[in-house]
């Protein structure tokens, strides 16, 4: 594992990713399924899954509940995760993706989270405040469950500007807008997301979305703004300027995780001391390395490196 400046996720919804295949989805009909795969997911922890696959090493924390919550436990000890848990009164969710192989389209089912009571959160707090990755980063990266108030990521943030920490925020809706109001170090909001940001129609065209990303910089709520554009490539904007790469070609088997990947890349090189325009790259290749990959697997490093050079200036 390399030397770098510490990491912490916090998924507050992680959920037991099973994952399957069948020939066609069709209503009404026991559908026969193929093999199943089950991988511990939820923003924050594939985030450390696939820090872990980079070489790189990080502490998740998550709150955990009921028989599934036991399951995942075992899984993300399997995959060698260093893991702080929260005990929690409610059952762990599962989130359910099959793969239709006669289309190649895919189904992704999302369960609801279970509700966090007031002293469940107030736990998950503690626990962070207790592994405050100082001079590093915290990932703060998924839904919020029932019962978290909206604006807990705003409270990691304030925790994390008395400290040297930096903040990293991938969510949606409210629990964005209410970090960014406080001052966030890197956020990744998808197009739909940075339309809500900037109060836009949700048809944003992509130096529109750019414009939206600098207008978020330059008032100071975040300093570097990621957005992933699909086949359109990647952008990162800061206050020194706007990066951009194209998306690898690769064969795409499954776009899950393929966003937790990309921050996973990011941030190691960044804890690491890579300039800001290598540890981009080492996202757009981390996260298309694992688009390649089937259902819930996280990126090899070794796909990531072939793509890292692809995307390097000749």
């Amino acid at each position: 594992m390399s030397a770098h400046a510490p990491i912490v996720t916090l998924t507050m919804n992680p959920a037991l990713d099973v994952s399957s295949t069948v020939d066609r989805v069709v209503p009404e009909h026991k559908l026969r399924c193929g093999p199943s795969r089950f991988d511990p997911g939820g923003g924050g922890v594939n985030v450390s899954r696939a820090i872990r696959n980079l070489g790189g090493n990080s502490v998740a924390i998550y709150p955990l509940g009921g028989p599934t919550g036991q399951a995942y436990r075992g899984f993300l000890e399997q995959a060698g995760i260093i893991g702080r848990v929260i005990t929690i009164a409610g059952t762990t969710r599962e989130s359910f993706t099959v793969d239709e192989t006669s289309t190649g389209e895919q189904y992704r089912f999302v369960l609801q989270g279970p509700t966090l009571r007031e002293p469940e959160w107030r736990a998950c707090l503690s626990v962070v405040a207790d592994h405050l990755p100082v001079g590093g980063f915290l990932v703060a990266s998924g839904s919020l469950p029932p019962g978290v108030p909206v604006d807990f990521y705003a409270m990691l943030a304030r925790i994390a500007h008395e400290h040297d920490i930096r903040v990293v925020v991938d969510a949606s809706g409210p629990a964005l807008a209410a970090a960014l109001d406080q001052g966030v170090f890197l956020i990744k909001p998808s197009r739909d997301e940075l339309a809500g940001l900037v109060g836009a129609d949700a048809d944003l065209g992509v130096e529109e979305q750019v414009d939206a990303a600098r207008a978020i910089v330059a008032a100071g709520r975040a300093e570097v703004v990621a957005l992933t554009l699909g086949g359109a490539g990647a952008v990162l904007v800061t206050d020194e300027g706007v990066l951009r790469l194209p998306t690898p070609r690769i064969e795409l088997a499954s776009a899950v995780g393929a966003g937790d990947a990309f921050l996973a890349g990011l941030v190691l090189r960044l804890a690491q001391g890579r300039p800001v325009a290598e540890a981009f790259r080492t996202a757009v290749a981390a996260g298309s390395a694992t688009a390649m990959l089937p259902a819930t697997e996280l990126c090899r490093a070794e796909d990531v490196a072939r793509l890292e050079s692809e995307l390097a200036p000749a």
